[in-house]
């Protein structure tokens, strides 16, 4: 199950026997603004996963911010969601909604430059 607000999304999963996984996480993100990297955003993932609760954050500047799948999915692997079931792409329609908000959020379009560092 999965629900997105502009700003929030929040998906969960039951598990259906005891070999299955668990979690119920939230990703709020807000537009930031760094001292080294400028105009970014920044995201907070919190929640549980496989009954351990946590709270992480990153900021991604604004050519970056597309990427935040990447980060979301190593912290839950970090909190025991194997690679099998820890890519937030399954909650399809609303990955897709929130990539749109954050790309509006930023002013962000297509053709955009991207710092050659963040490249590497």
């Amino acid at each position: 199950m999965a629900t997105f607000e502009p700003g929030h999304l929040h998906f969960e999963r039951h598990a259906l026997n005891d070999d299955d996984v668990s979690y119920n996480l939230c990703l709020d993100y807000e537009v930031s603004e760094d001292p080294q990297e400028g105009k970014g955003m920044q995201f907070t993932l919190h929640g549980s996963a496989q009954g351990k609760d946590f709270n992480e954050s990153f900021f991604l500047p604004k050519d970056q911010a597309y990427n935040f799948a990447s980060n979301v999915t190593k912290i839950v692997e970090k909190y025991g969601i194997p690679k099998t079931h820890s890519s937030i792409g399954s909650v399809h329609k609303h990955y897709d909604a929130m990539f749109e908000d954050v790309r509006v959020q930023l002013g962000m379009k297509s053709g955009d430059p991207v710092k050659p560092e963040h490249l590497d």
